[in-house]
């Protein structure tokens, strides 16, 4: 049985929230995809967000699987806070790319949010204000809280972001998976999604349940740097992705129209032309890690063409990783980067002749992979700061800052100052979260357009003038000073000393903890006295070590004391850290006496014997060595790679947290003035309304689950399905929360086959699975607790009651053989007349489909043929479930026809 979830992303629901899906196949639960949200920190009254964590937090320890399938916050920014703080420690699998862009993006999004507000974990110095103060130094140490943060979002650490993505185990596409532990009998496999680089649909096998599809967030388009999805292929569907049996597919855009791809490139392209040419700036708010690679490319390309010397300034803390790892990864790439000459640009000119006959042969460029991404005008800077440093404001440039939705981070402070000035651009190429203030420009400019160039409608609208004010909410970090900073250090110091006194407190506890709890009293004097004993030497040891130091350093009297000094003295110098001493040693007295007197006893080193734990069963284990000692072993294993990036990293972390000073988060609310124009392009890389529907019947799954769409855009896609007779009417669209449960529950158990009836099998393949029928007994050997099914012998069948029947009342005719049962077989799988047609075609016998469930086969496939053409004709039909007729004379075609259609089934001899 099948039981569907949806967390967040439901389908009717008017917000683009976060995707995450729980599925739970049989008893295996599945958590598909693990977004987070990017709300502007001030919104606090809708509760879907904590709701949609809480639920998250209570299924996060139950979850057997996790699928990633896109690398941006939307599919995969919570997913490193609930493997490190909700006990996400599930086997996670994606993509390559998708592992490594989810990273770069989390990554953005903690260091941006954390460099400006206060998430949670810091405590407040001053009156009047919101303002808090941190030590940076603990800032990627310190556990934020589980309640919600002040910043509206659950932030994970960077190193709990690297922990989280290292976990995951990543696959190439159509590389099947077969799971283990509870996830043994699935079988997983990648295939390319489109829209971004390693973007994933996800085919998901069980033995029980069939055939399991998710699909969600793909654009069948070709793009610069990606190819469309593997989902159509060569005017069709692609063959193992068809006819799932539960399709779990998003509708976000069913009801959208997109405009030609040449329209919005000639729209942006002039846009930013000309507004650089009048010696303006632009703003294009963008991501970290995804569909910023496609605007990237269309920029490179057109300033090659244009032959633009303007700077493209790129401002992102990750931007210089993110290019690192992309041009690793060409292999992912499609469009016009899949090549490393890139072919033929804008001009006609090869860039590789160009540059050859400019003498510029740079080995290290080389290197870098594809032409497309070298980027040579491409400058990349960490914040506004280092911007404005190089470059001044009345300067013309293209500025990409992080984030699209203007939530926080470089796009927010420069929109402050940006938007003031009346010539310059803010160009939009994403809708944005609602609630943010990507989506409050985007609204504007929709609203200020006509009916019919709105941005579903198809067309390319106009820019528009922006007017008035908007009040915003600005958070930025400030050094302390004066007495802030005294409070600061004060606190910090008394941190210091109730952490020293708190370690020494549990070292103490250790130690009493490993004594041994099972001395009788009549031992408790002599332990006291060997404990003075002991304390004594450790005084004495403490005390000749200070003067052996200081005489060393000539601190002591004379510097060459040691030098004057004879053996006699020297060894009683070194009394106290010899274990056997000979010479004027001091002499200790025993309890025991001899007959000659006290024996002598010479001085050992002080040492305390720990003694060992033990219970009924022995020696308790000590957990915590063996994890040290486990994760000694996983750091020997690491290539010298990994142990170089990690070094590096943290030198980087140590730097860092010395170079900057103690400081305070202030939020402050300003009055921006709104006069630059506006304009929106959309650059998405998402299928539209018609592609959508176009591509789903041909999919044609049994059933199907609609996600993440508005409440028309979800009546749209079942009004389109409802009207192909040939689509299934089981389309089910969950709220959040609402289950909705698919088949019945289906009990599997283990079962060990006989040798020998192992060898009388016959097995026929079907699909990943090898199937056969069997007659047999199931037996149980005390050797084993996996039953075992062996042959069953003709003495030990019942003998069969014979029904009287008509026969019998007459003689049997003479020469006549008695009435024997026929062998029964049976046809597993659903004939496709599309792949029937394949393979007669490949074969040399002419197919065409004619009408609906109708393959003609031979000669009169096509029009004119002859009469024995028309003789040798085959129709293939469809008449029901499970029913196929083969109709036509008895020819070589028939019988051609026939064993193709067997070979497209599992023939199972019952």
């Amino acid at each position: 049985m099948i039981t569907f979830t949806p967390l967040s992303g439901a389908a009717r629901n008017s917000k683009s929230t976060p995707l995450c899906y729980l599925l739970q196949v049989d008893d295996v639960r599945i958590l598909l995809d693990c977004g987070s949200p990017d709300w502007e920190p001030e919104e606090k009254a809708d509760t879907s967000w904590e709701e949609y964590c809480q639920s998250l937090r209570d299924y996060a320890p139950t979850i057997d699987l996790v699928l990633l399938s896109h690398g941006d916050l939307r599919h995969s920014g919570l997913f490193a806070y609930a493997h490190s703080r909700w006990g996400l420690k599930a086997p996670t699998y994606t993509t390559l790319p998708v592992q490594a862009m989810a990273r770069i993006a989390s990554i953005e999004e903690v260091e941006g949010l954390r460099d400006e507000q206060d998430i949670g974990d810091q405590f407040q110095v001053t009156e009047g204000e919101d303002v808090s103060v941190r030590p940076d130094n603990e800032a990627e140490e310190e556990k934020v809280p589980d309640p919600i943060t002040k910043s509206g979002k659950y932030v994970a650490t960077l190193r709990e972001v690297q922990d989280a993505f290292d976990s995951v185990n990543t696959l190439r596409y159509s590389q099947p998976a077969h799971l283990q532990g509870k996830c043994q009998g699935l079988t997983i496999t990648p295939f390319n999604a489109g829209h971004s680089i390693g973007g994933t649909i996800w085919k998901i096998r069980s033995p029980s349940s069939g055939t399991i599809m998710y699909c969600v967030d793909y654009n069948h388009m070709k793009e610069r740097h990606l190819d469309g999805t593997v989902l159509l292929k060569a005017g069709g569907i692609f063959d193992p992705l068809a006819r799932p049996d539960l399709l779990i597919t998003s509708a976000d855009r069913a009801s959208v129209v997109s405009s030609r791809r040449k329209d919005r490139d000639a729209a942006l392209m002039d846009t930013i032309t000309a507004t650089l040419s009048s010696r303006s700036s632009l703003l294009l708010p963008c991501d970290s890690s995804t569909r910023v690679l496609e605007l990237l490319v269309l920029l490179d390309q057109h300033w090659e063409y244009s032959k633009l010397r303007y700077p493209i300034c790129f401002l992102s803390r990750t931007a210089s990783e993110m290019l690192t790892f992309v041009r690793s990864m060409m292999e992912w790439l499609g469009g016009t980067v899949s090549k490393e000459d890139v072919g033929e640009d804008g001009t006609g000119h090869r860039r590789q002749d160009r540059k050859r006959r400019r003498g510029d042969d740079d080995d290290n460029e080389d290197a870098l992979g594809a032409f497309s991404l070298r980027f040579r005008h491409l400058e990349l800077f960490p914040n506004p700061q280092a911007l404005i440093q190089k470059y001044s404001s009345k300067d013309p440039k293209l500025i990409l800052a992080v984030p699209a939705s203007l939530s926080h981070g470089p796009s927010r402070q420069l929109f402050c100052t940006f938007s003031a000035v009346p010539d310059n651009v803010i160009l939009l190429t994403g809708r944005s979260e609602p609630g943010t203030l990507g989506r409050i420009l985007f609204d504007k400019w929709n609203d200020s357009q006509r009916a019919e160039t709105k941005w579903d409608n198809g067309k390319i609208g106009s820019n528009i003038m922006m007017d008035g004010t908007l009040k915003l909410q600005m958070h930025s970090k400030e050094p302390l000073q004066g007495i802030e900073l005294e409070e600061y250090l004060q606190k910090e110091q008394a941190a210091r000393e109730k952490e020293a006194a708190s370690q020494a407190a549990l070292a103490r506890q250790q130690r009493f903890l490993e004594a041994d709890e099972d001395d009788s009293d009549s031992d408790e004097d002599e332990d006291e006295d060997e404990e003075d004993e002991v304390r004594r030497a450790l005084a004495q040891v403490d005390d000749s070590g200070e003067r052996y130091s200081k005489r060393r350093k000539g601190e002591d009297g004379d510097g060459n004391e040691w030098n004057n000094m004879d053996d006699e003295g020297l060894t009683k110098q070194l009394l106290s850290f010899d274990i056997y001493l000979k010479g004027n040693v001091s002499k200790a007295t025993s309890f025991f006496k001899h007959v000659g007197g006290q024996t002598q006893r010479f001085r050992m080193f002080p040492y305390v014997e720990k003694k060992r734990r033990v219970d009924e069963y022995g020696e308790t284990v000590d957990v915590g060595m063996w994890l040290r000692k486990g994760k000694i072993l996983d750091e020997e294993a690491e290539s010298d790679d990994i142990k170089d990036y990690r070094r590096r990293q943290a030198e980087e972390e140590i730097k860092k947290a010395a170079s900057e000073p103690p400081s305070k988060f202030v939020t402050t609310e300003v009055e921006v003035q709104m006069s630059c124009r506006l304009l929106f392009v959309d650059l998405e890389g998402l299928s539209d309304g018609r592609a959508i529907k176009t591509l789903i019947p041909q999919v044609s799954p049994r059933k199907m689950i609609i996600v993440h769409a508005a409440d028309n855009a979800t009546d749209a896609l079942i009004e389109s399905c409802a009207n192909i007779r040939a689509m299934t009417k089981d389309i089910y669209a969950p709220r959040i929360g609402e289950n909705v449960q698919i088949g019945q529950q289906i009990s599997s158990f283990p079962i060990s086959i006989s040798d020998e009836l192992l060898s009388s099998m016959k097995m026929s393949r079907f699909e990943d699975n090898e199937v056969g029928y069997v007659t047999g007994r199931v037996v149980t050997s005390v050797s084993s607790i996996i039953p075992i099914l062996e042959p069953v012998s003709i003495s030990t069948l019942p003998e069969p009651i014979a029904a009287p029947s008509s026969a019998e009342a007459r003689p049997r005719l003479l020469g006549s053989r008695p009435p024997a049962t026929l062998p029964s077989s049976t046809m597993i799988g659903e004939l496709k007349l599309t792949a029937l047609k394949s393979r007669l075609t490949s074969i040399g016998v002419q197919a065409e489909l004619v009408g609906e469930g109708v393959l003609i086969c031979g000669g009169g496939a096509k029009y004119g043929g002859t009469a024995d053409s028309l003789e040798e004709t085959v129709a293939v039909r469809k008449t029901g479930t499970g029913r196929v007729e083969l109709e036509g004379n008895v020819s070589d075609v028939y019988y051609v026809v026939r064993k193709e259609i067997y070979a497209l089934h599992a023939l199972v001899a019952a």
